[in-house]
């Protein structure tokens, strides 16, 4: 496991991946390297740009479960005040120079578009081994929500999506406000996706069956 801990960040998302983007040097720079530049910020903002696409009403089936498992690991990351472990053969792992700085430089420009909205504050909530075990904890739960499988309705995958968003990038840009809302979403979340669960599973019903209660409860 590396060293590189946790730490409440001093200076902005956008900030952040600007300074990777330009000590990125050619032609190729390994994945350990790439985390030594991002270092605590840059994992939550990878967590948020995995969750993003989930944001869709309705998502691919399966995809939770591929880009699930990496937010699984950050999020016991943050629990744990550390990087992920990665095996050493993986960390040594050359990319391309050109590639890393363009996925780099197009998150920051999304990162530029919101970060305004957000400022350190109730910073209680943003850093700390028990903070961080409680928001890399909620974490975990949204990621499980959001790979139940529970195909084909309406925002089974957004909502805790949206949780996770809010969790990482509060935790980010020291947004402890951001962070409460996340709390929220998350629990927002978990009643939601448990009474689906609680639906298909435990009554035996199928999933068109719990999709047509679901709608008839919308409308």
């Amino acid at each position: 496991m590396t060293g590189i801990r946790f730490r409440n960040p001093e200076v902005r998302i956008s900030a952040a991946l600007a300074s990777a983007e330009t000590a990125v040097q050619d032609p190729a720079v390994t994945l350990r390297t790439l985390l030594a530049m991002l270092g605590e910020q840059g994992l939550l903002v990878f967590c948020g740009v995995l969750a993003a696409p989930f944001l869709l009403p309705v998502t691919v089936t399966g995809m939770s479960t591929v880009l699930g498992l990496p937010m699984l690991l950050i999020g016991f990351a943050v629990m744990l005040s550390r990087v992920p472990w990665l095996p050493q053969r993986l960390l040594g792992h050359s990319l391309p120079a050109a590639t890393v700085r363009g996925v780099l430089a197009r998150v920051r420009g999304w990162a530029e578009r919101f970060e305004h909205l957000m400022r350190p504050r109730l910073l209680a909530l943003t850093g700390g081994p028990v903070i961080n075990f409680v928001n890399g904890a909620l974490v975990i739960v949204a990621v499980l929500l959001l790979m139940a499988p529970i195909p084909l309705v309406p925002f089974v995958n957004s909502l805790p999506a949206l949780a996770i968003i809010l969790l990482c990038f509060g935790m980010a840009e020291r947004d402890g406000v951001v962070i409460l809302i996340g709390y929220f979403v998350t629990l927002l979340s978990a009643v939601y996706v448990g009474g689906l669960v609680l639906l298909v599973f435990y009554a035996g019903m199928r999933h068109e069956e719990a999709f047509a209660v679901i709608r008839h409860w919308l409308n």
